[in-house]
């Protein structure tokens, strides 16, 4: 048996893709690329197919991992041309190799958000103000959890935030906690940047670029 992880990226049309969805559809690709899975036991067999970190509905991915196992030596080229071959449009491998980090071991993760105005002072002032909130080091929100919902302050949960403006666009790349025991929705932090500033965008569009352990160090 042969531990894979794949790294995949998400992007175009494909990002409004639910999570169980997107399990089916990479169940069914690996099935059509003749790539032989090993399956569980029991009175309900599946095949291990493993997302480490889901992608919220709406997020982009430049390279998301997803682990199987396989009963068969295949090299991580053939598994890679054989999937990109069977995977739908906006859902592309982009590598293949052996896991070498658990998936406890994720800690953060590097997000670009890019926010877009219908005037280019509007994309300066929001991205101004949104840096000098940050900086503050208080952003208070209501954040959800599986023991309910309590005000936080959303900076704790910020490793890194930078803001800069690209004409009508409002650009932040930001590391933020997306660990299994400590973590943020990016899109909790935008919204509430938005209510706070009173801000009106017309489209916000967020891509997750890397994955990190501790050290922020890249999560292999």
């Amino acid at each position: 048996m042969n531990f894979v992880r794949l790294w995949y990226k998400k992007s175009g049309l494909a990002v409004y893709t639910s999570h169980l969805d997107m399990n089916r559809c990479f169940t069914r690709a690996v099935r059509r690329a003749g790539i032989p899975l090993w399956y569980t036991e029991g009175f309900n067999p599946h095949p291990y197919l493993t997302f480490l970190l889901p992608l919220p509905l709406g997020t982009a991915g430049e390279r998301e991992p997803v682990d199987i196992r396989t009963l068969e030596d295949m090299t991580p080229e053939e598994i890679k041309s054989r999937l990109n071959s069977v995977l739908p449009e906006g859902v592309e491998i982009v590598d293949v190799t052996q896991a070498k980090d658990k998936a406890n071991e994720v800690e953060s993760a590097l997000y670009e958000i890019e926010t877009v105005f219908a005037a280019q002072e509007a994309a300066q002032t929001f991205a101004r103000e949104a840096a000098q909130i940050m900086a503050g080091g208080s952003l208070e929100a209501e954040k959800r959890s599986k023991r309910g919902v309590k005000t936080v302050n959303l900076c704790d949960y910020v490793f890194g935030f930078d803001a800069s403006s690209n004409g009508k666009s409002a650009v932040f790349r930001t590391v933020l906690a997306t660990g299994t025991q400590n973590n943020l929705a990016v899109s909790l932090l935008e919204e509430t940047l938005e209510q706070r500033l009173g801000a009106s965008p017309e489209k916000c569009s967020i891509t997750r670029r890397e994955i990190y352990k501790t050290g922020r160090k890249l999560f292999e």
